[in-house]
């Protein structure tokens, strides 16, 4: 509508003499029927070579052979049309498809409605509320499930033979499992490539969280394409050390220190909670890893005797917790917390609130899958002060990026 003339609308406008909003609409369902119509009329003319008022130019022995008719839904409610029909049966016009009765764009946004969670029953709901088309709850899902064979290209899809830094968390959910409920965890990688740029690697549902499983996980980045990794940065999970060493034996492995001070707070009362922390973040914000030892020995004379345990589980992984000291602080903020896939997983957790239990592994998928796409389309930004980290990163690692592995 934008190519018309002002002033061919205002002469519309004046010749229609409209009164309401309705019989606006009720034009533009006349006008879409209209041009809808001769789209189709041209395509039969494309078709067979000349219009139906040239027979003169006729050069085959096909020809027009009347029409059927056929009522399509779209936005602006049912439109009936007539559909040419050629004598060969060959005719199949390509903008409103041979077996295609909705126009409406309706599928789309079922998707969309899909991946902000709502529920298959919801989404019923307000399609027939907005469209007054009656689709079921199935149906929804028969839908959805369209996607299924672009969420399996895009979990086997070949991976950057380098990425920086790779972060590594699970996501646990309850999933209907042979007519049991069970607790499932949704293993989930992002990557950030050399350019400094975000990407969801990949997104593994299985057992819940092991170490076993995500050495599973680590052996199908690796045959995906997937050669260097410069750093890990993980939970304290058991077994992730050597599951990460058994398949990148030269990557580094930064332990996230939120979780470490987390797992060490669980031992500690509320009285004496704030002071714990206060020495406890006097040694990861140390200016090096001698300071953060000193620092570290300070609080274990002060705490050690009261709650051994929570000193201990510092010094236990002591080498994984110091990698970051080696980096400058730009780089420190990017890899001493799991936070940049923390906050995917929250955006997870929006979108799948709603869903109290899964029916099926690949009903979870589904959802965490469209949730990527829309979260990963805001990522248009790289990490700040990237040309500095690359330029450090080429530096510690350069054998690694040199080795041609």
């Amino acid at each position: 509508m934008s190519d018309i003339s002002k002033e061919i609308l205002r002469d519309y406008i004046n010749e229609q003499k409209f009164t309401s909003p309705d019989e606006v609409l009720t034009a533009m369902k006349g006008m879409f029927r209209d041009v809808l119509q001769e789209a189709l009329e041209a395509e039969m003319d494309l078709q067979l070579g000349y219009n139906k008022y040239a027979i003169s130019e006729k050069q085959t022995i096909n020809s027009r052979n009347g029409y059927s008719k056929k009522t399509v839904k779209s936005e602006l409610g049912p439109v009936e049309l007539n559909i040419p029909r050629d004598r060969n049966g060959e005719f199949e016009p390509k903008i409103l498809p041979k077996y295609q009765r909705n126009i409406t764009g309706i599928e789309d946004k079922i998707m969309a409605l899909y991946a902000a969670g709502m529920t298959t029953r919801d989404i019923s709901e307000q399609v027939k509320n907005l469209y007054d088309v009656e689709i079921s709850a199935e149906m929804v899902s028969n839908i959805t499930n369209r996607i299924i064979p672009v969420v399996n290209e895009w979990q086997n899809r070949p991976l950057e033979k380098t990425y920086s830094f790779v972060f590594m968390d699970a996501i646990h959910y309850k999933v209907r499992d042979d007519k049991h409920i069970v607790i499932k965890a949704a293993y989930v990688v992002l990557g950030v490539n050399m350019d400094g740029e975000k990407e969801v690697l990949g997104i593994w549902v299985g057992a819940n969280e092991s170490s076993k499983f995500w050495l599973s996980v680590l052996n199908d980045l690796r045959n995906r394409g997937l050669q260097n990794v410069l750093l890990f940065c993980v939970d304290g999970l058991n077994g992730f050390k050597e599951a990460i060493g058994s398949v990148y034996p030269f990557a580094k492995i930064q332990r996230c220190i939120i979780h470490q001070l987390r797992a060490s707070m669980k031992y500690i009362p509320h009285k004496d909670k704030k002071a714990f922390a206060k020495d406890l973040k006097a040694v990861y914000s140390a200016l090096n890893e001698d300071v953060a030892l000193e620092n570290l020995i300070s609080a274990k004379e002060k705490w050690g005797n009261k709650y051994p345990n929570a000193i201990k589980s510092w010094e236990d992984n002591w080498d994984n917790l110091i990698t970051f000291f080696v980096f400058p602080d730009y780089i420190r903020r990017i890899i001493y917390t799991t936070n940049a896939i923390e906050s995917l997983n929250s955006q997870f957790r929006k979108v799948t609130k709603t869903k109290l239990i899964f029916p099926s592994d690949e009903s979870l998928m589904k959802m965490l899958y469209l949730a990527t796409e829309k979260v990963s389309k805001k990522w248009t930004r790289v990490y700040a002060n990237w040309d500095l980290v690359i330029s450090q990163l080429n530096i510690l690692f350069n054998e690694i990026l040199n080795s041609g592995a």
